[in-house]
């Protein structure tokens, strides 16, 4: 596939696409059962944010990261926002933490103690602060609370308590914020989760106010779901606020993008791209949620980049009169081809070719390890207490 075969407007969508960046992925992370450490892991956030600035370097697509509080509080934001600012990169997303305190074994915003509930809240309000001083727009809450048995609490009325801190939440917002709410449909609970899916999620947020989207976790999904279906009703509400892209073959296995199932990524990409949310203005968020823990920090997030950027290559080379025409008149083989005919073309040369056309090497995977920079990082980084998951 040449570049002539990519229209303008393609090509630009390409130079303007971004993918925000998980600061936990550059810190040790793992299973529920372990967590394996690696040399040369960030000790705390400022160096988190070094780790993915090199991704950026290499792509040229990844200017945001996403910090996680409390893994990331630091005595001085105005001076984190400056450090990143400094590598080429900016504060993304602030992501709340309602799973690693034991006060919340029973639940956080739906707990049945008060006492409890109110420190949920008071965490968020905590985030909202980090979002003044680091001038984050997003503040992303996943809500692990959820039911192991029948009985054990009163499913309607966890929904009017969750309701409850969520409007708490939500009227802590300044005008330029937005509350980004995330779905799951089992785990860390088994029996029922508090917000299992996204139409749980999307009715809290039209009770709530249009500063209230959903965030859709490709990985927190029953196995067969129609994903770009989610994505389709999403976008005609006008509240899918963002991505947090990921692979995974059973559960929530938070692999490499695009890893296990390629063709799903492609498909949802051809939704977004259909519906014009490809473009920077949208308000739709590209986040990463991938952190597992054996592959290389940042050359998996390199790795989880570029298969996007491939999917969305992939998802604009959709020749949309054929389909269109397909569609309309019936014709079955010839809509899938269409789409098909896209989803096997190898766009790797033609990101090579814009990626040169940028002043970078077509490959940030080698750039990467030419750099030198993984081996300098292990020699560096010696001593304190390296960044993790505190599980």
């Amino acid at each position: 596939m040449s570049h002539a075969e990519l229209s303008a407007d393609a090509r630009q969508a390409l130079l303007a696409q971004t993918i925000e960046l998980p600061s936990w992925a550059f810190g040790n992370s793992g299973t529920r059962f372990k967590v394996f450490a690696q040399e040369g892991v960030p000790r705390d956030p400022f160096e988190k944010i070094a780790d993915a600035a090199q991704v950026n370097r290499y792509t040229a697509t990844a200017p945001r990261v996403s910090l996680h509080i409390p893994w990331d509080l630091t005595d001085d934001y105005a001076a984190l926002s400056a450090h990143a600012k400094d590598l080429g990169v900016e504060i993304g997303a602030i992501n709340s933490n309602l799973f690693q305190d034991d006060d919340y074994m029973l639940g956080s915003l739906t707990h049945p103690d008060p006492v409890v509930r109110k420190k949920a809240v008071d965490h968020h309000l905590q985030c909202v602060d980090v979002m003044r001083a680091t001038g984050s727009t997003d503040l992303k809450l996943w809500l692990p609370d959820g039911l192991n048995y029948p009985g054990q609490d009163n499913l309607r009325a966890r929904q009017d308590r969750l309701a409850d801190g969520l409007a708490e939440i939500y009227a802590a917002l300044d005008p330029e914020h937005r509350l980004v709410i995330e779905y799951k449909f089992f785990e860390p609970a088994f029996y029922s989760m508090d917000i299992p899916d996204w139409g749980t999620a999307l009715l809290h947020c039209l009770a709530l106010g249009p500063q209230a989207v959903v965030v859709l976790d490709t990985g927190h999904h029953a196995p067969g779901t129609n994903i770009e279906f989610i994505v389709a009703q999403l976008l005609r509400q006008g509240r899918l606020g963002a991505f947090d892209f990921n692979s995974r073959f059973y559960a929530d296995d938070d692999l490499m993008v695009g890893a296990a199932d390629p063709f799903q990524l492609f498909r949802i990409m051809h939704e977004i791209v259909q519906a014009g949310a490809l473009a920077p203005d949208s308000g739709v968020s590209f986040m990463l949620d991938q952190c597992h823990n054996i592959e290389p920090k940042i050359p998996a997030q390199i790795r989880s980049v570029m298969n996007v950027q491939e999917a969305t290559a992939k998802a604009l080379l959709v020749d949309t009169v054929a389909l269109d025409a397909a569609q309309r008149s019936g014709d079955v083989l010839g809509a899938n081809g269409a789409l098909m005919d896209a989803y096997n073309t190898d766009v790797r040369p033609l990101l090579a070719g814009l990626r040169e056309e940028q002043g970078l090497h077509p490959d940030p995977l080698a750039a990467y390890a030419a750099s030198g920079y993984a081996e300098k990082i292990v020699a560096e980084r010696v001593g304190g207490a390296q960044a993790g998951w505190g599980a």
